[in-house]
């Protein structure tokens, strides 16, 4: 490796990057780690929308789910739908952790340091949730194919060939059937994620300095935050989640709208069935969260991706 790519790959530990060389680290590590994590937990997410899709059948909770499903269709089937899955993450991860660095930046620039410390909270909550919307234009085309591939398993062959059934069938509109509920789902769950992570973080490091640390125990920190962050916004998003499933599970009727059918499925699931699948997703977004952010941490040291500034006390 030439030194001129070396330098930009692996700056030197005092080099303070900014502008684009800071934040395309930041999307790039984002990217990495939601994909790795969501297209390793595939099988996880197979189950859990098996459950949520058809409660009836799937009703010995996640370890009978992974049972259920490999006896009636073979353990392929557990990895249905990886293909948009670890795209779909992929893309997300990128415009959700990058955003959400770049929003916080922007918040500290128009308020200042100080009053951006002192109302940390907020920041915290206006930056994962503009992040967040635009993570979702970019996910939901590819979240819409994933679900109607694990819910109709003879649909398609893979991303592709469901990508293009999708969009030949039923146009581009139909790719964003869910945006609603994507939205309602993924914002709460990511202002939850990245406030739960800060705050616990925060608690962590007023106890140790974060600069006696090794490496290892850095990464350990974000993985016990990422595990509480996560189940918290697993609770949080559920009710959104399972509506998710279901509407992108069929196409509506003619002349229905999303806002039409989104009230139908709310009233047919109740309370108690929006959170139907429950165990299965703390299982997964705990896991995946942990992972996120220990992955997330590890990429931005080795890329040297130092230059953000921290607002926690």
């Amino acid at each position: 490796m030439s030194k001129a790519v070396e330098a930009v790959v692996n700056p030197p530990a005092e080099q303070k990057l900014s502008g684009l060389a800071l934040y395309s680290r930041f999307a790039f590590a984002g990217a990495v780690c939601c994909g790795v994590t969501h297209g390793a937990l595939t099988p996880v997410d197979v189950v859990k929308t098996r459950i949520q899709l058809d409660p009836a059948k799937y009703n010995k909770g996640l370890i009978g789910g992974f049972k259920q499903v490999v006896q009636s269709e073979g353990a392929g089937a557990l990895l249905t739908g990886f293909g948009p899955t670890a795209a779909g993450y992929f893309l997300q991860g990128a415009f959700k952790f990058g955003g959400y660095e770049l929003f916080k930046q922007q918040a500290i620039n128009i308020l200042g340091y100080d009053t951006a410390r002192e109302n940390r909270t907020a920041v915290y909550l206006a930056s994962s949730a503009l992040a967040e919307f635009f993570a979702d234009i970019a996910l939901c085309p590819l979240e819409a194919t994933r679900i109607r591939l694990v819910s109709q398993p003879d649909f398609a062959s893979g991303l592709l060939s469901g990508f293009s059934k999708i969009f030949k069938n039923e146009g581009i509109g139909a790719f964003y059937s869910g945006f609603g509920p994507i939205l309602f789902k993924q914002v709460p769950y990511t202002m939850a994620k990245f406030v739960v992570y800060e705050k616990v973080s925060e608690m962590v490091y007023s106890k140790i300095d974060k600069s006696t640390l090794s490496d290892g125990a850095q990464t350990g920190v974000n993985l016990g935050a990422g595990l509480v962050a996560g189940m918290a916004a697993a609770v949080v998003s559920q009710p959104a989640d399972t509506m998710l499933s279901k509407i992108n599970k069929t196409k509506g009727l003619p002349g229905e709208g999303t806002t039409s059918r989104l009230i139908k499925i709310a009233k047919e699931l109740g309370i108690r069935g929006s959170y139907t699948g429950l165990g299965a997703r703390l299982f997964m977004v705990g896991t995946l969260t942990a992972g996120q952010f220990a992955i997330y941490g590890d990429i931005k040291k080795a890329l040297g991706a130092v230059g953000g500034v921290e607002i926690g006390k």
